[in-house]
């Protein structure tokens, strides 16, 4: 395997993982990166950007990371309460003045960032184009009725999470949130992240596709779902298959449209760089740049919901905005915090230990959390601290 890029000393372990990522697991093409204190000390990417491996995964490649999106925009409305331009514990309808209907009149804005508003779902599924028109997703939002007493319960927002974050950004300071993202967060820290991809980018992006499992004798043994998950997934009208299956048919996630259209829950792109750079600049300053004060730093971390989700149907836990270290979503130690995407990519930070971590692949495979690869992975750089 022809890998590329750099690993500072200590931290040869996590090539030696991303290697048999390629051997073991069925990897095709990927790329980690890893800051410690701020400092690059892993930059890694081999493998092919195209399905029939005949594209090389470039120094520049950038992939979709589905829901690894989520960390990033977070950072927004994060960065808001920051300025005192969004109140956390303010109705999102005093923002949002059509959100105050069906039941959701006490809906706070810590509820959308924990995943404790009650609407994962839509009673009524959108079609691909209204899915990206920007527009479609909030209206139906703001008219639906919650599944649960908004507050009392958490369930993942797989997808509506990007439409009522987006929305509350837009109505709080009447700018999207892709154009937050690209302004206050990727422009000074120099990242190659977007939610809405600029036509002169469009030439880097890899495209994504399902990969098989590998078998069990290569490398960590398969897991199998638990039978609630595994039934939550099949049952059509369960809440896991409505909330996944808000938008019908699925929208092709390798198509120009879906690219450029500013999906905050599912449609970044980034590469595992920018990633994992974003993450440092949360938790301390990354060449004289830092996204997060402490007291911003530690809401993002401090446990808003824990237990058994209502969508995922396993235990999970969330601050405001982010996914917390746990059995559902490992990272690298107790306080831990980021994003998985559903398939494989994962960005986190560890304020603990300073690092900072950044997956991408092209490889999608069925899991929504912990995706073999990105934890062996993790486990070499805890193996290398």
């Amino acid at each position: 395997m022809d890998v590329q890029g750099m690993v500072a000393a200590g931290f040869e372990p996590v090539r030696d993982a991303f290697v048999r990522n390629f051997e073991r697991l069925g990897e095709r093409g990927a790329a980690v990166a890893v800051h410690r204190e701020g400092r690059k000390v892993v930059d890694l990417w081999a493998g092919a950007r195209d399905a029939a491996g005949r594209e090389p995964w470039a120094v520049d490649t950038a992939q979709v990371v589905r829901s690894a999106t989520k960390g990033i925009a977070a950072a927004v409305p994060l960065l808001l309460h920051q300025r005192g331009q969004i109140d956390l514990d303010a109705p999102v309808g005093t923002y949002w003045p059509e959100f105050k209907a069906a039941g959701k009149e006490r809906v706070l804005v810590r509820h959308l960032l924990s995943h404790r508003a009650g609407v994962p779902v839509l009673d009524v599924p959108l079609t691909p184009a209204e899915a990206l028109d920007g527009e479609s997703g909030p209206r139906a939002l703001a008219a639906q009725r919650p599944v649960w007493e908004p507050g009392s319960d958490h369930g993942y927002h797989a997808h509506t999470y990007g439409w009522l974050v987006g929305e509350l950004v837009r109505r709080a300071t009447g700018r999207s949130i892709g154009y937050w993202v690209a302004e206050e967060i990727a422009r000074p820290l120099g990242l190659d992240f977007w939610i809405g991809l600029p036509d002169e980018e469009a030439r880097r992006v890899g495209r994504i596709g399902d990969v098989a499992e590998p078998p069990a004798s290569g490398g960590a043994p398969r897991l199998r779902p638990k039978r609630s998950v595994a039934e939550a997934y099949a049952d059509p009208d369960s809440l896991t298959r409505r909330a996944f299956g808000v938008i019908r048919p699925a929208l092709d996630e390798n198509a120009p449209e879906f690219h450029a259209a500013q999906m905050a829950a599912s449609g970044g792109i980034s590469t595992a760089r920018a990633l994992a750079r974003a993450y440092a600049a949360m938790i301390g300053p990354v060449d004289g740049h830092r996204l997060f004060a402490p007291a911003t730093l530690t809401l993002a971390r401090t446990e808003e919901s824990a237990g058994p989700d209502r969508v995922l149907v396993v235990s999970t836990r969330f601050g405001l905005g982010y996914m917390l270290h746990g059995p559902a979503a490992p990272m690298l130690a107790k306080g831990s915090f980021g994003h998985p995407g559903r398939g494989g990519s994962l960005g986190f930070a560890d304020p603990e230990s300073g690092i900072a971590f950044g997956y991408v692949t092209n490889g999608m495979r069925k899991g929504v959390t912990a995706d073999p690869r990105a934890q062996a992975l993790v486990r070499a750089v805890r193996a290398s601290l």
